[in-house]
C-alpha cells in the first residue's frame, strides 16, 4: 500500500495466446533511488491462478524507479510440456524453445503516494505492458 512518502506496485499477467490469466509465473521486484543508484532486490512472488501477484514487497522510501522481472520461459515451458500434442506450437517454436522472450523486464518511474498497477499481456512471441488502475 502506498503512503505519502512511498509508492506501491501490483501486477497481473494475461496469457493472450490462451485467453486466460498466467498462473505460477515468478516475478521479482527491484527498486532504486535515482538514475545513478544501484538496483536493490526487494524480493519476489509468483502469480496466482488469476494471474495476480498480491504479495509483492513494499517499496522503500525514496524509491524513484522500479523494475519487475517476469520469468516467462519457465511458464511457457511448463505450458508446452502439458500440451505436447500441440504440433503447431512445437513447429513454430524457434530451435524447439517454447518462447522467444525468456524473460520480460519492465522498468518504470514512480512518485511517492501513487499506486502503480502494471499488467503484462503475454504470448510466446510478444508482450505488451501498460499502467493500469
Amino acid at each position: 500500500m502506498s503512503t505519502s512518502t512511498t509508492a506501491s506496485v501490483s501486477t497481473h499477467i494475461l496469457d493472450t495466446s490462451a485467453g486466460r490469466p498466467a498462473g505460477d509465473v515468478a516475478v521479482h521486484l527491484s527498486a532504486r533511488t535515482g538514475l545513478e543508484a544501484d538496483w536493490q532486490a526487494l524480493g519476489g512472488s509468483a502469480t496466482d491462478a488469476d494471474g495476480r501477484c498480491k504479495d509483492l514487497p513494499a517499496l522503500p522510501e525514496g524509491t524513484t524507479h522500479v523494475r519487475l522481472d517476469f520469468d516467462t520461459e519457465t511458464y511457457f515451458a511448463k505450458k508446452q510440456a502439458a500440451a505436447q500434442q500441440d504440433a503447431p506450437a512445437l513447429r513454430d517454436s524457434e530451435n524447439g524453445r517454447p518462447v522467444f522472450f525468456p524473460e520480460v523486464t519492465i522498468t518504470f518511474a514512480v512518485v511517492p503516494g501513487e499506486h502503480y498497477h502494471v499488467p503484462l499481456l503475454l504470448n510466446p512471441f510478444g508482450y505488451s505492458v501498460y499502467r493500469g488502475s
